[in-house]
């Protein structure tokens, strides 16, 4: 049984496998993959691409997707291991996951940071406790500390842009938001892209380190597939020459302010972190711009770069489908 809620689950040999089949299958549709066979769906949070690009892959495929909402016609979901359970959650992961298992073949979990902090994040609560208790392969469908299926997407739109992913150069970039967002986007790219040998430069602004856990992590897959990794908090000079530009927003770490009020304070001083056509204009000149969505605009990205001929945001939306329906038939021994 194969779970995939994290990078490591596959590892660079994996990566690769399930984005050769990807592409395979994205020019040749394989048909039926899953007859019969039935995807769990949990979403402790709101979902457009991935719900629809799952159920899409489950249905195509000749199977069938059954989503639940915690809290909205579901329990709400308590994790926490020896919790007295005498408030609004009513029922524990223990217990729901091997019954879901019961009823399913293969079960996803959507579940954002909880907004305890980097080590609780790095800890991953909610998605871990349905891989101890399902007996069912679990996908992720984005956690605390990973979203695999974006990186993999991402990935999958860099070879189809640029024919290969060794040694290209890639930016990573902070950009500003309303509010502190979760990290699992840019770890995810992070890793995936040091597992396809990409040249990997990580621009933010002081105290919006990524974990250490997850460079590391990142630095070993580059290490083995020849690529690199460089952090700065220059973000021209991570841009210069660059093949690739994502643009993403992330929360500060815990100790870098005390109150909502003081991160809202700090994700605005850094407004000209936005990307820009000036911004692009660092870059390569065939250089692509990525981003996960939904994005703000005007906030996050610029128009004028989201509207740009060099943006590759909805064809990366769209090989979420690709490399799903890939994972889901790599986790199945397929």
């Amino acid at each position: 049984m194969k779970h995939v809620t994290r990078i490591q689950d596959l590892g660079p040999e994996g990566v690769e496998a399930v984005l050769s089949q990807a592409a395979a299958w994205k020019l040749k549709d394989p048909g039926a993959l899953f007859p019969g066979k039935i995807l769990g769906m949990v979403f402790f949070n709101p979902s457009l691409r991935t719900r629809t690009s799952f159920e899409a892959v489950m249905l195509r495929a000749g199977g069938h997707a059954v989503v639940l909402d915690v809290g909205s016609g579901v329990w709400k979901l308590e994790d926490r291991p020896g919790a007295v359970m005498n408030a609004d959650r009513a029922e524990h992961i223990k217990e729901a996951s091997p019954v879901l298992s019961r009823f399913v073949d293969m079960l996803g979990i959507r579940t954002f940071s909880q907004g305890g902090g980097d080590e609780e994040d790095e800890a991953d609560p909610v998605i871990n406790a349905f891989r101890k208790w399902a007996t069912v392969p679990v996908v992720s469908m984005e956690s605390a500390r990973e979203h695999p299926c974006q990186g993999l997407a991402d990935v999958l739109t860099l070879r189809e842009t640029f024919g290969t992913t060794k040694k290209l150069p890639v930016t990573l970039t902070w950009a500003p938001h309303i509010k502190p967002l979760p990290k699992a986007v840019p770890n995810s790219f992070l890793l995936s892209a040091a597992a396809a040998g990409c040249e990997v430069r990580v621009a933010h602004p002081p105290g919006f380190d990524l974990h250490p856990a997850v460079r590391a992590e990142a630095e070993a897959y580059a290490k083995a597939t020849g690529g690199s990794i460089t952090y700065t908090h220059d973000q021209d000079e991570a841009l210069v020459g660059s093949r690739a530009v994502y643009a993403k927003s992330w929360g500060p770490t815990a100790q870098t302010a005390s109150t909502p009020t003081d991160v809202a304070a700090l994700l605005a001083s850094y407004s000209g972190w936005m990307p820009t056509r000036r911004h692009m204009g660092k870059a390569a000149k065939d250089a692509a711009f990525l981003h996960c969505l939904p994005v703000r605009r005007n906030v996050e990205v610029a128009d004028e770069v989201l509207d740009h001929a060099s943006s590759r945001v909805v064809d990366e939306a769209g090989n979420r489908y690709h490399v799903q329906r890939a994972l889901l038939a790599w986790m199945r021994g397929g």
